[in-house]
């Protein structure tokens, strides 16, 4: 059963944006904009151009901050959006700017940075998200290269226990890639010349 209503931090801080209170804009800026930064680098892989971002961000829940439509997610997950969708959105005018989207090659190969770095902030942005207890068994299993008997003697739970947190953890992480869609190939593409 989903619920509709949003959480109560989420509903005040909009409201404390609403009402044009700086220090919400600060807390806000606090919890979120490594996330909004991390995002933004993941695309761009800019520093500079990461840091504008955060603040075009930023500057936009600030300045429409009734933009957020709490029955579409949480405010983590609509600044998130934000941040990925500007940061594409760079990179696509920049590369149209300095005359690499030129040819379909390259459009290519921007589309596919583009949603490398997609699946990647997903990828993120899941494993930040979800329960403790199951991050902790994924970082176990990949970090330490631990098997289920061993992290479940590190974490102090059943075997059985760490294997349901395992597959429950990796079940969410497959969740990150979305194939991309199927097209045709071109006339003549992959012959031998």
């Amino acid at each position: 059963m989903a619920n509709d209503a949003p959480p109560r931090w989420d509903r005040r801080m909009q409201q404390r944006l609403a009402r044009g209170e700086a220090a919400a804009l600060g807390e806000l800026y606090d919890r979120f904009a490594s996330l909004v930064h991390h995002l933004a680098h993941r695309v761009l892989e800019d520093e500079d151009a990461a840091d504008r971002i955060t603040r075009e961000v930023f500057a936009y829940v600030w300045e429409n901050p009734d933009a957020y439509d709490p029955k579409q997610g949480s405010l983590r997950s609509w600044i998130a959006t934000l941040a990925h969708r500007q940061a594409v959105h760079r990179l696509r005018s920049e590369t149209a700017e300095d005359g690499e989207g030129g040819d379909d090659v390259e459009n290519v190969a921007v589309e596919e940075r583009i949603r490398d770095a997609s699946v990647a902030a997903r990828a993120d942005y899941i494993v930040t998200s979800m329960p403790a207890p199951l991050r902790a068994a994924l970082e176990l299993a990949y970090f330490d290269r631990r098997d289920y008997r061993q992290a479940a003697a590190a974490l102090g739970v059943t075997e059985d226990e760490a294997r349901r947190r395992l597959r429950l953890g990796l079940q969410l992480l497959s969740t990150a890639y979305v194939p991309p869609p199927r097209t045709l190939a071109p006339p003549g593409y992959g012959r031998a010349l």
